[in-house]
């Protein structure tokens, strides 16, 4: 990123930004993220809800970010209910027409835009399509009552859904209805896929699935149409394997497995035991789509912090490289650390956005894309092995992936503190270092290493290391630039702390009563949140900084701990709203009561300067580059000095 460390005076105010999404300089994950074409086996997913993607929650707004999230290593946007909602909740799975969109998102024509432009990328767009159920006001109630079920002569509400009538597929007219709804967007906005929801009621039967699903494939000429169905292979083997389907959800995995080992969870093996399962259960059945969280994950179970601690980042790495297609949700890639009400459209909050979490999550697609042995499917010929490495740390799991010449190791320490351990079972070689947690905070990086058939490897807390066999062009990361500490917004609880040692801090926080981690912090087990790296002083001392998101009351003390352990650098302290805390002091060392913007960022990308406030949040696009340090962005005029 080209960022003056200069004073900037602003002419007008930048309090309307359009945009909150952080942008990085252009690096080798974004060549290769860029340059990637959305192929089977290869693919990362992106579940995005037009309504809180953007502050304007239309399919236009979206558009205009297509781009990010293709260089972000996007291939399918998998959009969320997109049609009218009905029903007296607003629920998005509650619709009352399958052939129109939600007014508040736009037209038809806009999605058929937002698609086109995602096609240019060389992306595909799926929709969620909802077979089970409409709103209980939609059209159909009315025009076509005998294509719903009764009970007597009453509509029936599936699972007691008190906003939806349940459809009847035993009418013949209301299957050709739903196949004609399917045809409308492919034919309307050359849509390239469909989630499918609930394909496990027992009310849609597996005749249906398996006329309607060749029939939709097969409906346009040189359209490829895949299929994803929300449903498990091991629960719903009938649907899954002879109805068509492309790909299901590893629920299990996700739901009873990787849920359960939580925030807390330290063993390797039990790790290895769910990834082996998930392994077995899907060779030579159907290719599977992998997740941490999801939009009934994120809104009923909580945030990945809530559901996983500081176990989000080596499962987030596991997600992405054990097995599968992996996919990303709202907002995921900035750390996941809102809930997000889908009844309610709630906007991500891209301002609050957690680097280490969104360069891992970079990296990570680009090794997807780059990287045979990290392909997916459902046989060996195409995803190739995957072997476990013999660790001498039962908190670090190590595995190492093969597709014919392809190879790479994945090295994952549960422990919450750092580790040295020794990994056996290595091809002995040349290996490039793609992923670091040690730096990747800083941006990503690939350096060159060898490695030994038994080799010792060092692991922060929580820590993570991917190594692809071979040699690689070296990229080291991006230094922390120069902050000024500086309030986001003037009510804000919040407090600074400068340390000379860059690594992971987090964050336990108390009131006078002693139980304050349930109202300040989003992580309320040992050691509580991490703290954000906000950038370094003149001298080349770290700047963190902590946001509470749940406050109730001001807390009265705090422990500041680093690698994510015991170790403690402060313990007790005195805690002092928006307090500036020097590390090797003992009581807090200013307060912050500057609000607001002290500099402008900006990016060359392409024809276009992108324009930032302090806080990394991105304020639009300027198309013309007046002179050195003046940009015009909406009629607003920006002097850097």
């Amino acid at each position: 990123m080209k960022t003056p460390n200069l004073k900037t005076i602003i002419t007008l105010s930048l309090l309307f930004c359009l945009s909150a999404q952080t942008m990085l300089a252009e690096d080798y994950t974004d060549k290769i993220n860029n340059e990637a074409v959305s192929t089977k086996g290869q693919r990362v997913v992106y579940e995005l809800n037009v309504g809180s993607f953007t502050t304007e929650g239309t399919f236009a707004a979206a558009q205009e970010r297509l781009a990010e999230l293709k260089a972000l290593g996007i291939d399918v946007v998998w959009l969320m209910p997109i049609y009218p909602r009905g029903g007296g909740i607003n629920s998005p799975y509650a619709a009352t027409n399958f052939q129109k969109v939600n007014s508040s998102y736009g037209t038809i024509a806009d999605l058929k835009a937002f698609v086109a432009r995602a096609h240019e990328l060389k992306m595909e767009v799926w929709l969620d399509w909802v077979p089970n159920h409409t709103a209980t006001n939609a059209e159909w109630v009315t025009k076509h009552p005998e294509y719903y079920k009764r009970n007597g002569s009453s509509f029936v509400n599936p699972s007691n859904y008190s906003d939806v009538y349940q459809l009847n597929y035993g009418n013949a007219a209301l299957k050709t209805a739903m196949n004609d709804c399917l045809k409308f967007w492919i034919d309307q906005a050359d849509i390239d896929g469909y989630r499918c929801d609930y394909i496990s009621s027992p009310d849609i039967p597996l005749s249906y699935w398996a006329a309607a699903i060749p029939e939709i494939k097969s409906y346009k000429a040189g359209k490829t149409i895949t299929f994803l169905g929300e449903a498990d292979i091991v629960q719903d083997k009938t649907t899954l394997l002879y109805a068509g389907f492309d790909y299901d959800y590893a629920w299990g995995f996700q739901e009873r497995k990787l849920k359960s080992f939580g925030p807390n969870g330290t063993s390797a093996a039990t790790v290895w035991g769910y990834c082996n399962d998930l392994i077995t259960n899907s060779t030579g059945k159907l290719a599977r789509m992998v997740y941490l969280t999801n939009h009934d994950q994120n809104l009923s179970k909580g945030t990945l912090t809530t559901m996983y601690g500081n176990n989000r980042y080596p499962l987030t790495v596991l997600s992405f490289t054990i097995f599968g297609m992996p996919l990303l949700y709202n907002g995921q890639e900035i750390g996941d650390n809102q809930k997000l009400d889908y009844f309610q459209d709630t906007k991500i909050n891209w301002a609050n956005t957690d680097k280490k979490m969104l360069n891992t999550v970079r990296t990570l697609t680009a090794l997807k894309h780059a990287v045979p042995a990290f392909n997916d499917g459902k046989t060996s010929a195409e995803f190739g092995s995957v072997t476990k490495l013999t660790s001498s740390n039962s908190s670090v799991l190590a595995f190492k992936r093969v597709k014919g010449d392809s190879e790479a190791i994945v090295v994952l320490n549960f422990s919450t503190s750092a580790v040295t351990t020794t990994i056996s079972g290595i091809t002995a070689g040349d290996y490039g270092l793609w992923l670091d947690s040690k730096t990747i905070a800083n941006g990503v990086s690939r350096t060159n290493v060898k490695l030994a058939a038994s080799q010792s490897i060092s692991l922060d807390a929580k820590g993570y290391a991917v190594y692809v066999k071979g040699k690689f062009d070296e990229e080291q990361p991006d230094k922390p630039e120069e902050y000024t500490p500086v309030l986001d917004k003037a009510d804000e609880i919040s407090f600074f702390f400068e340390t000379p040692t860059e690594t992971t801090y987090s964050t336990w926080v108390w009131d006078d009563n002693g139980n304050g981690g349930d109202y300040y912090m989003q992580n309320t087990t040992w050691p509580g949140d991490d703290m954000k790296l906000m950038g370094t002083t003149s001298d080349g001392k770290y700047i963190y900084k902590y946001t509470f998101t749940k406050v109730t009351d001001i807390p009265s003390s705090l422990i500041i701990s680093y690698d994510g352990g015991n170790t403690k650098v402060y313990d007790g302290i005195a805690f002092v709203n928006h307090g500036y805390y020097v590390q090797g002091q003992d009581t807090p060392t200013k307060v912050i009561t500057t609000t607001g913007i002290s500099k402008l960022h900006y990016d060359s990308q392409a024809a276009k300067t992108a324009i930032y406030d302090l806080g990394g949040r991105y304020c639009g696009s300027s198309a013309d580059r007046l002179s050195k340090g003046i940009y015009i962005q909406n009629g607003r005029k920006f002097v850097v000095k």
